[in-house]
């Protein structure tokens, strides 16, 4: 655990007592604040209770004398409007901030001798903090993972002098994070989602904006609008942004041809790394998370080779493009982690006669933009409250059945790739969709799927 020392002697409220949230309020108390926290749900402030922690409504609470708010970054802080406890701490005049910003804090005053690596990025952010920490590992660097990655960033090991931090943070926690400034700041791209807490996609946009414009180096794909206006204003205010494309040939930056990566200065190009046969990276999606880490690396200085031999031994990343076992002609990949449509198209981009399960709490746009992939698809299997609105958008263009749950989908996916003789079928877990309406999470989703498929008599488990 880091201590946050920075409110020592100071009362801060915590709001949100889910793991971040206990985390922030045992950080802070460890480093010497008063803390106040609670929860609208009752069994989670008895549960921060008997954790020793002290519980109070906050509505109740002096505000005068309280010095910040640490919100969880689920909770609304601006739509579709400010939770209740933001707007107590709003009027009151007391900021509202989160676990990101406490780390960023006790870091500023720890010194700057511990590099930052902050990715963001609507796509493939866990699979490229997860690339760029091994590849820091792989070099023999102290690197930690956290943040909106499965670990708390207060739960990391506290500073020490040259401890590299790779931390994936999302639209939310940039939000609460108003100090936020990396070594190197990475965003990938920029699309249509959260729009719900967000309110529009330009202020979607500008909030993933803030962390590269207040990082050191600014490492940003440019293969979207949003995020080409994004490169060309950090460039004008003076930082260094470091572009990256896996659609053009780039005359400053780095870009992807086929399986090469390569970077430019001037229109003179150079090959920095290759991705040919490392299945954890197949994909042009995966092609831009390689080189978006190999730029980042190499701004922390790390030496070409040392990434190439990184890269060859990156794992993949849990439930996203992840194979789960072969039977036959059959791999079973999970992709659970593919949340909404333009994550969904990576994975279907990457494979051919697809049997696709898809589906669960819709989000906007559903799949209509995955028309072009349409045809890769031999049959649709749909799950979840998103069904029957897939069903429509597929009609009459992707064979498709109405499973309902994950396990009627599996079981039928698996008993029409096996029987259609192709030479590899690709049964599909990429639902385009939240896995709210029937699991708490993806990775449960991703869990569940992969014991469906390891269950299968006679499956090789991958």
């Amino acid at each position: 655990m880091i201590p946050i020392t920075v409110f020592a002697g100071k009362t801060v409220a915590v709001f949100g007592l889910g793991k971040s949230g206990l985390l922030s309020a045992q950080a802070l108390v460890k480093g010497g604040a008063e803390v106040v926290v609670h929860d609208d749900n009752e069994k989670s402030v008895a549960e921060a209770k008997t954790a020793g922690l002290t519980t109070q409504d906050l509505r109740t609470l002096d505000w005068s004398k309280v010095s910040a708010l640490v919100l969880a970054p689920g909770v609304p802080l601006t739509h579709p409007t400010p939770h209740w406890a933001a707007a107590l701490a709003r009027k009151a005049k007391v900021e509202v901030i989160g676990d990101i910003e406490l780390f960023c804090r006790e870091r500023a005053k720890f010194g700057t001798q511990c590099p930052l690596v902050a990715i963001t990025g609507t796509n493939g952010k866990s699979t490229t903090t997860a690339l760029v920490t091994h590849l820091l590992k792989s070099a023999g660097w102290d690197a930690q993972m956290g943040g909106n990655i499965g670990v708390p960033v207060l739960a990391l090991e506290a500073f020490l002098k040259d401890r590299v931090y790779v931390l994936e943070v999302s639209s939310y926690q940039i939000d609460l994070a108003p100090s936020l400034k990396a070594t190197v700041g990475i965003l990938l791209n920029v699309t249509e989602d959260h729009l719900d807490r967000h309110g529009s996609m330009e202020n979607y946009a500008a909030i993933k904006e803030r962390l590269v414009a207040g990082a050191d180096t600014a490492v940003i794909g440019v293969d979207d609008d949003w995020t080409r206006a994004a490169a060309d204003r950090v460039a004008r205010a003076g930082k260094k942004a470091v572009r990256v494309s896996v659609e053009v040939p780039l005359r400053d930056g780095y870009y992807a041809e086929g399986s090469r990566v390569l970077r430019a200065a001037g229109g003179k190009t150079q090959e920095v790394a290759q991705l040919a046969g490392i299945g954890s990276l197949r994909g042009a999606h995966n092609a831009q998370n390689a080189a978006c880490a190999v730029a980042a690396c190499v701004a922390l200085g790390l030496d070409l080779s040392v990434i190439q031999k990184g890269l060859a031994t990156f794992p993949g990343l849990a439930h996203r493009m992840q194979p789960i076992g072969r039977k036959g002609n059959v791999l079973f990949v999970n992709d659970s982690k593919a949340t909404n449509a333009d994550s969904a198209a990576k994975a279907l981009a990457s494979f051919t006669d697809i049997f696709w399960i898809a589906g669960g709490k819709p989000k906007t746009g559903g799949i209509e933009s995955l028309a072009e992939f349409f045809p890769r698809i031999a049959k649709a299997y749909l799950i979840g409250e998103a069904a029957q609105g897939f069903a429509k958008t597929l009609d009459g263009k992707v064979s498709y059945e109405i499973a309902g749950v994950l396990s009627a989908a599996t079981a039928a996916a698996a008993r029409d790739a096996a029987a259609s003789r192709l030479k590899e079928a690709v049964v599909l877990l990429s639902p385009a969709c939240a896995s709210f309406d029937q699991y708490p999470n993806f990775e449960v989703r991703g869990k569940a799927f992969t014991d469906l498929v390891l269950a299968i008599p006679g499956i090789n488990a991958s």
